[in-house]
């Protein structure tokens, strides 16, 4: 124990678009370590621009894991990334003394810090109900049926995310009690060191960043991207920023134009969101993302 107490992972985390990605390559080449993301879209093998994955030429560069390593078809969830992600780090201490661990995934985060307690097997059959209801009578159908029957998770705030309520709606009916019941009070001892940092810029920059993103998204194909999953747009997967809006867009309820302001909104919001979460962990010290030496500095 004592000995692998010597080791580290640091986690950086923040807001999309913030710069997470420059600042973990900086991190990777001084440290000399790989990186494994903490990003529940990034996973998706079939899922690229619109979720800002790292270009071929770095990922060449710096060894990553857990991107593009599933498929949307598959389930993939926290305790999925807790058990991917504790193992490959117990792999990677075996050549590094550091590891990164680098997204803005929250839950997913946590999961790896603290644990969570699995959750039973979900009927199938409920699933495909649930999405099937979602398909045909949208998000309010799903804050509706979660205000009826898991006010738990419905006062938890997060009702603009369809998958993660199509998850909560399935795990209440299939075992009647609250998805949050199953995030544990007691939070697991890791056998390593953890290190946060978050990273941050201000109100003005972050919405100029996200609506720069967006631009040379749709510049470099999103929405091609988009239409070659149009067959599989009702997955959990899909049900994110930057690919429903176009899928509307697609069904002719949006202008291309009406179409990308939305997804910048949405961006926004998400990224808000994201910055809710971090903030309420006082285990974060915050820097600016291009204040790299004073991170490595902190750090150590």
């Amino acid at each position: 124990m004592a000995e692998i107490k010597r080791k580290k992972v640091i986690i950086v985390a923040g807001p999309t678009a913030v710069g997470k990605t420059a600042v973990a390559f900086a991190l990777a080449r001084h440290f000399k370590t790989e990186i494994i993301s903490a990003d529940s879209r990034q996973c998706y093998k079939e899922l690229n621009i619109g979720v800002a994955r790292p270009s071929e030429h770095e990922l060449s560069k710096v060894k990553h894991h857990f991107i593009a390593s599933h498929s949307i078809k598959e389930e993939v969830t926290a305790i999925t990334f807790e058990q991917y992600a504790l193992e490959k780090a117990k792999e990677l201490f075996n050549q590094h003394d550091v590891v990164l661990l680098v997204g803005g995934t929250g839950l997913y985060i946590k999961a790896f810090c603290e644990g969570l307690d699995a959750i039973p097997d979900i009927d199938p059959t409920i699933r495909q109900e649930i999405m099937a209801k979602y398909k045909e009578k949208g998000i309010a159908w799903l804050q509706e049926q979660l205000q009826k029957k898991d006010i738990i998770f419905f006062k938890s705030g997060e009702l603009k995310n369809p998958q993660r309520m199509m998850r909560a709606l399935e795990v209440f009916e299939s075992t009647g009690k609250s998805i949050l019941y199953y995030r544990k009070g007691k939070k697991a001892d890791r056998e390593f060191s953890i290190v946060k940092v978050g990273l941050e810029l201000t109100k003005e920059d972050l919405v100029n960043r996200i609506n720069k993103r967006v631009d040379l998204m749709i510049e470099a194909g999103l929405l091609d991207e988009v239409k070659s999953l149009l067959p599989y747009k009702y997955l959990n997967a899909l049900q994110t920023v930057g690919y429903k809006e176009l899928f509307e867009h697609l069904d002719c309820n949006l202008s291309i134009e009406n179409a990308i302001e939305r997804i910048k909104i949405n961006t926004r919001q998400y990224a808000k969101r994201q910055l809710t979460w971090f903030r309420k962990d006082d285990t974060f010290n915050w820097f600016a993302p291009n204040n790299v030496n004073e991170i490595i500095e902190y750090i150590k």
